[in-house]
């Protein structure tokens, strides 16, 4: 087992390209990190920085206190799980398993005993003698695992590893992960572009734009607390909904000026505001789908809205609305809402709708930054 450390890492590609800028980040031993972004991040040419798969432009990559930078692959000690697979076709699963260990000449007992140990872990065992395109999608990706995991590495790296299946099976080989991670107990670095995976795996999750970092931190910290824009609109779903709005001091208090909604702030947030001594502004107020209650009537705290499309989700309706010249997407438990309206809102009702002070967040229009 090994902790890992990237220390000011940059890749650049022919052309001036750049693909990742100034990644540090400390993995400790035994962490499940996941790195997560939309396509074209620069997750996965991280993670193939630290598999080495692809050179390093600038700074220090670490394996345990072993500087790593011009190591070779096969000498770091980590394995690697595709999102293809990489299953050797003319093999079965059991000479998949055992094909690494072979050129590494452990004796056949030993292998023997390991790809049954991992074949048993990850429920295979049935499957030993068979050749992977008798497979199906999820018992290849096990597989694929299962030749990683024989290896004992020290880190375990995995790029993507269930992009390839359809919904169902995605939610199974999610918790089998984590069960396996019990098993395993090795150091784990994961890239997904799904915020669902990075949020149910990750003991903490990288986010990144562009190259780079935007904020690390365990699921429910970026989730409650998102440092940017960004962070923001990337992490919940649906995604959170966002209004131009004023923060305003009258008295002495903070409140949040909607149109003609104004909605005080909490004391925490009152301090917190006072504290950075920031001054009455235009602010963009995040909201999220699930912070958002319907209320009867029109009142001083709440904001209208005409409904654009209402999704019946079984325990919960998805509603889409118009507000304050905004699309904004409301969550709410159909046993909230009146028997008339369990199955959802027609195009064109009108709704009131409000939101806890406390589950507002604010950010500054120019820096894009959460001001608390």
């Amino acid at each position: 087992m090994a902790n890992v450390t990237l220390k000011n890492i940059k890749k650049v590609y022919d052309k001036n390209v750049v693909a990742v800028q100034e990644f540090s980040l400390d993995i400790a031993d035994k962490e499940f990190i996941v790195l997560v972004g939309p396509s074209g991040c620069g997750k996965s040419t991280t993670l193939r920085m630290i598999a080495g798969l692809e050179e390093i432009t600038e700074g220090e990559l670490y394996i345990g206190d072993r500087l790593v930078n011009d190591v070779a692959p096969k000498d770091r000690d980590i394995a690697m799980v595709f999102q293809n697979y990489a299953l050797y076709p003319h093999m079965t699963v059991y000479e998949n398993m055992a094909f690494g260990l072979k050129l590494r000449k452990v004796p056949k007992a030993e292998i023997d005993e390991k790809v049954k140990e991992a074949a048993e872990i990850l429920g295979i065992t049935e499957y030993l003698q068979r050749k992977p395109k008798a497979l199906s999608g999820g018992q290849r990706q096990r597989v694929a695992i299962g030749r990683a995991i024989v290896r004992h590495p020290q880190v375990f790296l995995m790029d993507e590893p269930l992009s390839n299946l359809d919904a169902k099976l995605r939610n199974q080989m999610r918790a089998e992960l984590i069960k396996l991670r019990q098993d395993v107990n090795t150091t784990f670095v994961y890239v997904t572009h799904d915020q669902t995976e990075a949020m149910t795996l990750g003991d903490r999750i990288v986010i990144m734009k562009d190259g780079f970092i935007q904020q690390i931190g365990t699921p429910q910290d970026v989730f409650d607390h998102p440092s940017n824009l960004f962070v923001a609109g990337f992490i919940g779903t649906p995604q959170m909904n966002f209004f131009d709005a004023d923060l305003v001091v009258e008295g002495g208090k903070y409140s949040v000026r909607l149109d003609d909604a104004v909605v005080e702030l909490p004391e925490a947030t009152q301090r917190a505001l006072k504290d950075k001594q920031v001054a009455a502004k235009k602010v963009v107020l995040g909201i999220r789908p699930e912070h958002i209650t319907l209320t009867s009537a029109k009142t001083r705290n709440s904001i209208g809205a005409t409904v654009d499309v209402s999704e019946m989700m079984g325990s919960e309706l998805y509603v889409h609305v118009t507000a304050i010249g905004k699309d904004c997407v409301l969550r709410i438990a159909t046993v909230d809402l009146p028997v008339e309206n369990r199955y959802g809102f027609k195009y064109g009702d009108k709704l009131n709708f409000t939101f806890d002070g406390a589950l507002a967040h604010l950010f500054d229009p120019e820096t894009s930054l959460n001001l608390l």
